[in-house]
């Protein structure tokens, strides 16, 4: 037990701080300086929240939430503290969007909730999605939210912010350009480079005149730093979506992130184009379809489209039906279809499931599940693989973030949005492209580095970083404690002792009876409880020989019974003691805790 709340406490720690500053750090004047710090974002891959600070005004850019692992038991989110932000949400000028997924906007509804942000900025996709986002939280008229483009421009006392339009799995990704008194800062969002994109191209020339005028220091994507080369283009897995859908003789289940409405089109585009009716499954799959229609990203005729009840009417080959699931998600459609309790589909020889997708590390044993799980009831499950070409990524390997590098030409390097492997793996880039090693400054969250007449250091102050573990909707987050006893349960159960009592004789009335809940099977273990409750009486006689109060009876329970049942069994299950008082002497406890209360004054008295 000890080993596991260790590695719990380390984890925490890997939130919060990954790796001291590689360079030495400096005293900071916060009325002169420009600060530029994470509070989200560093050292993993999600919960994306950086922030520039300049005497009495700060922008922030992203507000993302971090999907827990699987070790997280009932967490629904992590997203992080904003304790320094909500201390100065008087200097907070805006929050600025770069796309829409939910790694950079899913902690908005949580930040409201504590902070009074009057501005969001976002691009034309990621506004739709937040607008709905606040809808289900009913907290729609607590912000403005003003679209941007690439051409958009934000005027602060100490910032001018500009962007630039880049490419990414979703549309209307922007990269953002900050000028402060210190120097130029950029900020590149998720981005990729693809010469033959779905729809609007990244904006080189712009990218390129940045690096022209002078960049002080560059924050850019990790996620596929340790990725060689450069990624497939859409168009080719367009293409290669066409030729499965036309080579499928039976019905297709095509599973992909509901967020990539680029991708979803081409799903589309291409049922449409081999004369397949379409069925779309999935709550958030079914939303940004909407949304895509509404903003024209998605152009299907609604007479190609088909209900759950249409499924059984048409012959196997016309049907493509598209879902939410491809990471595995338990209760996504696709998990419903593979277990057989999805109310429309039931998956029948000649199915064919593909995955226009690949796993999130962390992700791959929840989809290898699905998959056999599908195979076992008779589909045909493709997935994405080095010969085919159903999924490409959204992030820039590393011949893509030279490119980057290359057009912006920056004199100080801090890379972001990544693992700390990934953050070490881009400075090694940046270095190969020129950026000198001093200048690459890899941090973690609440390291502030600090721009000062157009150079960089890491300051000697950080901000207060952890992670906020979200159970439900409840932003106030879960205690350290609580995960501890969450994870003991899972691995050793419980055990609840009840004892009676007579505290008026200070006499144990009966032997104690102990009920077990996913500790041992009752039935085999039956010598083993019986001992335990002999431990615990002998014990407890012992204790109450002399004067005692309930907390130490429950110390004792405790301290005599978990010792012998890691020895026992070797685990140490949560140890619950319910201790029970005879009912005559509780109601004579009660009589002297009433006869020591004094009684309320009299109105005489009180004047006196």
């Amino acid at each position: 037990m000890e080993k596991k709340q260790t590695k719990r406490t380390n984890r925490t720690a890997h939130y919060s701080r990954v790796v001291k500053p590689t360079l030495e750090a400096q005293e900071i004047n916060r009325k002169t300086d420009t600060l530029v710090y994470a509070l989200g974002g560093l050292g993993h891959v999600g919960m994306n929240m950086y922030c520039i600070e300049h005497n009495d005004e700060i922008l922030v850019i992203d507000c993302g939430i971090l999907f827990p692992e699987d070790d997280l038991l009932g967490v629904d989110y992590v997203i992080p503290d904003y304790t320094y932000l909500i201390q100065n949400q008087n200097k907070i000028k805006a929050l600025i969007i770069t796309h829409g997924h939910e790694d950079h906007i899913g902690g908005i509804p949580f930040i409201l909730k504590k902070i009074r942000i009057k501005d969001i900025y976002a691009p034309r996709f990621a506004k739709c999605l937040i607008e709905r986002k606040l809808e289900e939280h009913r907290m729609s008229r607590l912000v403005k939210i003003h679209e941007i483009t690439g051409d958009s421009r934000i005027r602060t006392k100490h910032f001018n912010i500009g962007f630039f339009d880049t490419v990414h799995s979703i549309p209307d990704s922007l990269g953002v350009i900050i000028n402060t008194p210190n120097g130029r800062i950029v900020e590149t969002g998720d981005f990729k480079f693809d010469l033959t994109p779905i729809g609007r191209n990244a904006d080189y020339q712009k990218m390129a005149y940045i690096g022209q005028v002078g960049v002080t220091l560059l924050m850019s994507d990790s996620t596929n730093s340790s990725v060689p080369g450069f990624s497939i283009s859409e168009q080719k897995v367009a293409r290669t979506i066409v030729d499965q859908m036309r080579k499928t003789p039976g019905r297709i289940i095509v599973s992909t992130f509901a967020s990539n409405v680029l991708r979803l089109n081409q799903i589309l585009e291409a049922a449409v184009a081999v004369g397949r009716k379409i069925a779309v499954f999935g709550r958030s799959m079914q939303n940004v379809l909407e949304i895509g229609q509404k903003l024209g990203v998605i152009n299907i005729a609604k007479q190609n489209f088909i209900s759950g009840n249409e499924l059984n009417t048409l012959p196997a080959n016309k049907i493509c039906i598209v879902c939410t699931g491809s990471q595995g998600e338990p209760m996504a459609a696709l998990s419903r279809i593979a277990n057989g309790t999805h109310r429309f589909i039931k998956i029948i020889p000649g199915d064919t499931v593909l995955f226009s997708s690949s796993p999130i590390p962390g992700n791959g044993q929840s989809v290898s599940a699905i998959v056999n799980q599908l195979t076992r009831v008779g589909a045909n499950v493709v997935e994405n693989s080095a010969l085919n070409s159903f999924h490409t990524t959204g992030h820039a390997p590393q011949e893509e973030q030279k490119l980057m590098l290359n057009l912006i030409k920056p004199a100080y390097f801090m890379p972001v949005h990544g693992e700390f492997k990934m953050l070490v793996q881009h400075a090694n880039t940046a270095q190969e492209t020129g950026v000198p090693k001093e200048n690459c400054m890899i941090c973690s969250n609440g390291d502030i580095v600090v721009l000062r007449n157009q150079t960089c250091f890491i300051g000697n102050e950080r901000i207060q970083t952890d992670a906020i573990y979200v159970d439900g909707k409840d932003a106030t987050g879960l205690s350290t404690s609580v995960i501890k006893d969450r994870q003991i349960l899972a691995d050793s159960g419980l055990v609840s002792v009840i004892v009676t009592i007579d505290s008026r004789y200070n006499k144990i009335l009966c032997r104690p009876t102990i009920v077990s809940r996913g500790f041992v099977y009752l039935k085999d273990n039956q010598a083993l409880l019986k001992d335990a409750e002999l431990v615990v009486y002998d014990a407890l006689k012992k204790k109450m020989q002399q004067r005692t109060t309930f907390g130490e009876l429950k110390n004792c329970i405790r301290t005599s019974l978990e010792p012998y049942l890691f020895k026992k069994t070797n685990r140490n299950p949560i140890v619950i003691p319910v201790i029970l008082n005879q009912k005559a002497a509780m109601e004579e406890l009660r009589a002297r805790s009433a006869a020591r209360k004094p009684s309320k004054p009299t109105k005489e008295a009180k004047k006196v």
